[in-house]
């Protein structure tokens, strides 16, 4: 296995849901974290937790992937025992609304572009060249088996997830002759804050989404983030999908309460 102890690990969108607990799975296994999102509150409480549960290293920063300038500037100001990133995690993304897609708002489509396509690449571009530069690194991006079926009412949420995997794809070839590896982990049904985000707030919609079924878990998905980043050097997972068992598809979900 790859070991982690010592290995600075940054995540993106790491104060809640799927970021949250894969800084969890990491400070578990020994590694620095580097703890990127927009909420300072909650960022800084989970770095006291991480601390106090793992003797964890903690750095935090208040970024928004959305923002190129502030990225490079964040990251260029980093310090020093900060600078070298051996594992990026690409969580920050979102899904808004759930419409045809001629009834989506401007203010949908700029977030779900500028967030889950331009964001991850802002992030990754400013990252990789350090990982070239001292010989190691592995960038694991969070996709969505949205980006291998389109659903209705998804049209642009899919659209997105469906360049994170060509991205995906690309950045391994882009790669290639390096000992960079790169890996997407695309989940199904996750029962985090994603339907409330993109149902702006009503608890009551969102519910519904994961009525009936036991659906995946935020740490369900850091277990298999996890697994990736600790494959040994010469092994790259290059795409995990994984759903609940009672989903067959984006669109087929067994809501019988027995799975």
């Amino acid at each position: 296995m790859y070991a982690l102890n010592n290995q600075t690990v940054f995540i993106t969108g790491a104060s809640a849901g799927i970021g949250r607990a894969c800084a969890q799975a990491f400070a578990a296994a020994g590694a620095r974290l580097l703890l990127a999102a927009r909420r300072e509150d909650r960022l800084a409480a989970l770095a006291d937790a991480l601390r106090t549960a793992h003797g964890a290293e903690v750095h935090t920063v208040v970024l928004d992937v959305r923002d190129p300038a502030a990225i490079d500037t964040t990251l260029s100001h980093l310090p020093s025992a900060w600078r070298t990133v051996d594992v990026l995690v690409n969580n920050a993304g979102l899904a808004r609304a759930m419409q045809p897609v001629h009834e989506n708002t401007l203010e949908h489509i700029d977030t779900m572009v500028d967030t889950n396509v331009k964001g991850l690449l802002y992030v990754t571009r400013a990252v990789v060249p350090g990982m070239l530069a001292h010989g190691r690194g592995h960038i694991i991006n969070i996709g969505s088996t949205a980006g291998h079926s389109v659903y209705p009412g998804g049209t642009v949420y899919c659209a997105t997830k469906h360049a994170v995997r060509a991205l995906t794809e690309g950045m391994k070839m882009d790669l290639h002759g390096t000992p960079i590896r790169v890996s997407s982990v695309d989940p199904g049904l996750v029962e985090t804050e994603f339907s409330r985000i993109r149902f702006d707030g009503d608890d009551d919609r969102a519910a519904q989404v994961y009525a009936g079924l036991h659906p995946l878990t935020a740490t369900d998905i850091a277990d298999v983030v996890l697994f990736c980043a600790t494959r040994p050097a010469h092994v790259n997972v290059l795409d995990v999908v994984l759903m609940p068992t009672a989903q067959s598809s984006a669109t087929m979900v067994d809501r019988s309460g027995t799975l």
